[in-house]
Parts: structure tokens; sequence; C-alpha cells
């Protein structure tokens, strides 16, 4: 069996997670956003905790489609609130709604979502090379500054850490330690 980061080897979920999603480079809108909206989620909690309720999230946040969320009034809010299946926090909720808001006017101003976040590191995976899981950062100069730019912008739940939790989810960083087997196969398909 090959070497995994550490972390993955927690639930059946997480490795799945770490083997297929975690730290490939994505310029998917609707993925992009999700993956916002969950780190933002996470806050407090565990990733597992998210993981295993992400369905669940996909379901009641119709599929992450921005341009359905911002429609969503009180009375959805009110259902979102009472379903067992996210975590029911007023505060994430509500700033689902009011990130795709600012989601959609990122997508307007910059032609799309993924320029915007890329361009906080030029457009390419920054490549690490931590020998353990200590070593990796709970975050970077640069999710410093897309935190700051995102609240500029209406985004909320949007900390520094969350950011580089985000970063290492979309493959903005490639944080898998040296020893596992993802990081010289996402090295291979990120470097020119």
């Amino acid at each position: 069996m090959p070497s995994k980061c550490v972390w993955a080897l927690g639930s059946a979920n997480e490795e799945h997670y770490h083997d297929h999603e975690w730290g490939v480079p994505l310029h998917d809108e609707r993925m992009l956003f999700e993956f916002l909206i969950l780190e933002g989620a996470q806050a407090g909690l565990s990733w597992r905790t998210i993981l295993d309720k992400r369905e669940a999230y996909r379901a009641a946040f119709d599929d992450f489609d921005a341009t359905k969320i911002v429609r969503y009034d009180h009375k959805r809010l009110a259902s979102l609130m009472q379903n067992p299946g996210i975590v029911k926090n007023r505060l994430k909720i509500e700033s689902t709604i009011s990130n795709a808001q600012a989601f959609l006017r990122m997508q307007e101003e910059f032609g799309s979502f993924d320029h915007y976040i890329w361009r906080f590191v030029d457009g390419e995976t920054r490549q690490n090379h931590w020998l353990s899981h200590s070593q990796i950062p709970a975050y970077s100069a640069e999710s410093v500054s897309m935190s700051k730019d995102l609240q500029k912008r209406g985004f909320k739940f949007v900390g520094k850490t969350i950011c580089y939790a985000y970063m290492q989810a979309v493959g903005m960083v490639n944080d898998h330690t040296v020893d596992c087997f993802r990081h010289s196969q996402l090295i291979a398909t990120t470097t020119p």
C-alpha cells in the first residue's frame, strides 16, 4: 500500500478525498464555490465532519448553484436551519447566501471566479516539500492576502486559515508530504 498523508487515514471519506481531490488544481466555477462554502462551514469543526455531510450540503444548497442560492428567502433560511444534514449555524448558512452574491459579483468583474482566485498564486500551484504533517503551516502570505481581499469584497468565513485550507483543497498549493504517493503525482500533473 502506498504511503499517504497521515490525516487521510481517519476514515474512508477522508481517504477517498485525499486520493482523488485534495490538492488537485481546480478551475470549475461551481466546485470552486462549493469548496469555499464547505471550508467556511468547517470553521471550528473537523474536515471529516464536513466531508461526511457533503452530499447533504449539495442537496440543501442546490448543488452549490450560486444563481439559485442568491434567491433564498427567509422561508428557505428557516428550512435550512432545521436540516439535520448540515451544520445548523445561522451565521454560516446566512454567509452562504451572501457569499453567493459576492461570488456572482466576482464572476462579473473578473470574467470568472477562477481567474480572480488563482491570481493569488500567479496561476500556478505552489509546490511545497514538507517532510511531515507538522511542518505544514496554518496560513501563508498568500492566504492572508486572499482573506483580506475576499472580506473587502463582502465574503464571510474567509479568514486566513480557512483561505489556506481552501488553497490546499483546490490545488493552489501542493501540501501532500513528500512521502505521500500523491505528492509526486501532483507535481507531475502541474509542472510544465
